[in-house]
């Protein structure tokens, strides 16, 4: 059974950018840096840098720099606020230091946004990937009550997509 979040690894345009932000602006340690010529999984040649930052619960975040590889795109058929990555803060106090650092640094944010069981703010990091600052605001019975709600909204939506592809 799984336990929990080890790491997520994404693919960043500039390792020392990386670090910068990372640690500076969002105050995650930088815990851990490893240069490699072939990929450990497939002994394939492909030099990168892997660099990992640490959360609270001892997650991390990574990121591989590789330089001899095309430039990242992103996916054309992917919206760009689909994909990101959601960063939980421990309240409102602490998501508007956030909001306030990224500003400084000349971070667009979107927000805050109330989701109905958290708030939340929205921004790129260097590399272009969107990150989420999110607050908690769900009770423990908000929470029972969607996980009780969960299966019939799938099969709702099941049902909304069978009708519009017959249609």
């Amino acid at each position: 059974m799984l336990k929990k979040l080890h790491h997520v690894a994404y693919r960043c345009k500039d390792a020392t950018q990386t670090v910068d932000f990372y640690t500076n602006v969002l105050g995650l340690k930088f815990s851990h840096a490893i240069a490699q010529d072939r990929v450990p999984s497939t002994q394939a040649w492909n030099p990168h840098l892997h660099v990992f930052f640490e959360m609270e619960d001892a997650s991390s975040i990574a990121f591989f720099e590789l330089p001899e590889l095309p430039a990242m795109q992103p996916d054309p058929n992917t919206p760009e606020w689909v994909q990101h990555l959601a960063l939980e803060v421990a309240d409102m106090a602490t998501m508007q230091e956030g909001v306030r650092r990224l500003r400084d640094r000349g971070v667009e944010v979107i927000g805050p946004i109330d989701h109905h069981f958290c708030q939340s703010v929205y921004f790129f990091d260097p590399s272009g990937h969107r990150l989420e600052m999110t607050v908690r605001t769900e009770t423990k019975d908000d929470a029972e009550r969607f996980a009780k709600q969960a299966e019939v909204t799938l099969a709702g939506w099941q049902a909304r997509k069978a009708a519009t592809a017959g249609a």
